[in-house]
């Protein structure tokens, strides 16, 4: 079967969901950029420092809304609802939204503390991180099958499905960005 032959649908997924990568990818490496260019200038103004400089909370934040903005546009453009679904299903797809930033939130903690305790974290702090991250895997997991039946007498199993494999891939896509901007613990 050829999964990119969709007669069916005028916009393919995995073609918006590339789409989103590669707006994603944007985002990052401009912040990489800045990082880096920022990096450059204090290095020239104060003195060569090891420690690269940390973005901005507000910077993270505006980040964040964008990606959630990008995420919720894939996905208004490749599931089809009639005006009945959609006015049911939006109120809900931000509901469901809000409880994810919760996880995401825990998780963005967890980094941040890693971050700041990177090079010298002890095994108490790498345990903590490594049970915080799969406590946020496990959760995100859970609020998807708290969210099954509520989204399910909106729409159909078959746009549930869509949009719970839209979002495993969004998120999977975003926390390899992340993960790759973020060093390994030194032994």
């Amino acid at each position: 079967m050829n999964w990119n032959a969709r007669p069916d649908r005028a916009k393919n997924p995995t073609k918006t969901l590339a789409l989103f990568f590669i707006c994603l990818s944007g985002i990052f490496l401009g912040a990489a950029e800045g990082r880096a260019q920022n990096s450059t200038a204090n290095d020239r103004s104060a003195g060569s420092s090891s420690q690269d400089p940390v973005v901005s909370e507000q910077e993270i934040d505006l980040m964040r809304k964008d990606l959630r903005a990008k995420k919720k546009q894939v996905i208004a453009a490749n599931i089809q609802l009639t005006s009945a679904e959609a006015e049911k299903f939006w109120p809900l797809y931000d509901e469901y939204t809000a409880e994810t930033v919760k996880i995401n939130d825990k998780k963005y903690g967890l980094i941040k503390t890693y971050a700041d305790n990177y090079g010298h974290m002890t095994d108490q702090q790498s345990e903590d991180y490594v049970r915080g991250m799969v406590e946020a895997d496990e959760s995100a997991s859970e609020l998807r099958m708290k969210y099954w039946p509520k989204f399910r007498q909106v729409v159909s199993a078959r746009n549930v499905a869509l949009l719970f494999q839209m979002d495993r891939r969004i998120t999977q896509m975003i926390d390899l960005q992340v993960s790759s901007q973020i060093p390994l613990i030194e032994p």
